[in-house]
């Protein structure tokens, strides 16, 4: 069996029971992103006793009554919605530092104040490139991650540009993810690829996950949680499967239930996001979603 005939075996054995869209019952009737884990606690759990490192989560903390200390060091307490203000990252940060999140996740213009405020923690601030299209150009991708990185951030998640993957423009695609990696390189900060799944197909996920090894990034994404889907099992297995074990796979969203959650880990997540609020550490009612 060659490797394309292993791929779609794959494909076809996790992608068999796959629901197409997700709907349930949160703020306004419908979840932020329409993939909903505040009301699957144990899942969570479950992600993290079968060997996740990262939960993303949004701010309220403080009105939730605290999180689980054993979840919280595995949160990357997030908050990227355009309509976030200078206070609701600052009540992120302060969070943040009060329960040991691992990192604040903010848009970049928000770097320099999160650095500012998470100066001498063990926080990492984490920020958003090309997001959350992935549609700037090239040269505009690299300048944003060397400023950001000089402003303070020590984690970036940049957007591939799907439109030229779906054209067939390897190179170009190639030619981008690199110039991001190879400027976070430079500074020694982490660097992830986020794919957008939901608007590729399984051919066009294997390609971005081989362009994404070869430009040397730390981690394939599944999405940035504004664009429809999120992460399946079968997105997961199969990312897992084309960059083996030298890099991280993180599945962003899609995690509902206690049977979804496992899924996540067993095809090979390392990291685990949610646009949700730490409800999912605490318990609480969640008040709204982090993207």
């Amino acid at each position: 069996m060659n490797r394309q005939e292993i791929i779609e075996k794959l494909i076809a054995e996790l992608l068999k029971e796959q629901s197409a869209e997700h709907k349930c019952l949160c703020k306004d009737g419908i979840c932020a992103d329409g993939h909903c884990v505040i009301h699957n606690k144990e899942g969570v759990r479950s992600i993290v006793e079968n060997g996740a490192t990262r939960i993303s989560a949004g701010y309220g903390v403080e009105k939730e009554g605290g999180v689980e200390p054993n979840l919280a060091r595995m949160i990357d307490h997030t908050l990227l919605k355009p309509e976030a203000t200078v206070q609701q990252v600052e009540q992120l940060c302060a969070e943040a530092k009060k329960f040991l999140f691992a990192s604040v996740c903010i848009n970049p213009s928000y770097v320099p104040l999160c650095a500012s405020l998470l100066k001498d923690t063990a926080v990492k601030v984490c920020t958003v490139i090309g997001f959350p299209l992935g549609a700037t150009s090239t040269e505009t991708k690299a300048f944003e991650t060397e400023n950001v990185i000089k402003n303070g951030a020590t984690e970036v998640d940049m957007v591939i540009n799907v439109g030229r993957l779906k054209s067939g423009d390897y190179e170009y695609v190639e030619h981008d993810i690199f110039a991001v990696v190879s400027t976070a390189k430079r500074y020694g900060v982490l660097s992830k690829v986020i794919l957008e799944t939901g608007l590729l197909t399984d051919d066009e996920k294997v390609v971005a996950c081989m362009l994404s090894k070869r430009a040397g990034a730390d981690f394939v994404k599944t999405s940035t949680g504004f664009s429809k889907g999120g992460a399946t099992a079968g997105d997961i297995a199969l990312m897992r499967y084309v960059v083996g074990s030298a890099m991280g796979v993180k599945a962003s969203g899609g995690v509902r239930t206690r049977e979804d959650a496992l899924k996540m880990v067993a095809s090979g997540a390392d990291r685990i996001g949610a646009s949700a609020s730490v409800a999912i550490a605490s318990g609480a009612t969640a008040t709204g979603g982090g993207y």
